[in-house]
């Protein structure tokens, strides 16, 4: 258990009783690491549930944050017009939603919540809105190297989720 832990089980008690539609892009697609995650800050109770691939459209992937834990940057979001970023859309109920920030590091200010649009991969022309995690701004840089073990986490969790062989091949070569 880490410190936060009592923070997010605070956050539960005050929720609301709806849902949130979650765009994941990132570590959280590899489920055996978010699995070791979950058990390691004592969330055993809490089950990621099944997401449905999608698109978050007008958005490209940026590596703009320098991880300690990840050895060089990681990936955030940003703005691109006609550009997309596969994933998963969850949805999350509102008193989980709090582990979900946790995991994407909302709590130590790593990271922020934003809008963004997703067109779903079942052949609907709907769009639907999601939220998602990216580099809070005030934390932004491009010093450093991108993580290859990080690289390498996306591209294992892409894979298991059952994202596009374009996607995921890209994922291999964009940070390069």
């Amino acid at each position: 258990m880490d410190a936060h832990y009592d923070q997010v089980m605070k956050a539960r008690e005050s929720a609301g009783q709806g849902t949130k539609k979650y765009f994941g892009y990132s570590t959280i697609l590899d489920r055996a690491a978010f699995e070791e995650w979950r058990g390691q800050h004592s969330y055993d109770f809490f089950e990621l549930p099944k997401g449905t691939p999608g698109q978050a459209i007008d958005l490209g992937l940026t590596y703009d944050f320098l991880s300690r834990w990840w050895g060089g940057r990681v990936a955030g979001l940003k703005d691109e017009a006609g550009a997309t970023v596969h994933g998963l859309v969850f949805e999350i109920a509102e008193k989980d939603w709090a582990i979900i920030q946790h995991k994407e590091g909302v709590v130590t200010g790593m990271c922020v919540e934003r809008p963004v649009k997703v067109k779903l991969a079942d052949g609907s022309p709907d769009v639907i809105d999601a939220i998602a995690f990216t580099t809070n701004p005030v934390r932004a840089t491009n010093d450093g190297p991108i993580s290859d073990r990080f690289v390498e986490a996306i591209t294992r969790g892409a894979t298991s989720a059952g994202l596009p062989a374009d996607w995921i091949a890209k994922l291999k070569t964009s940070a390069r």
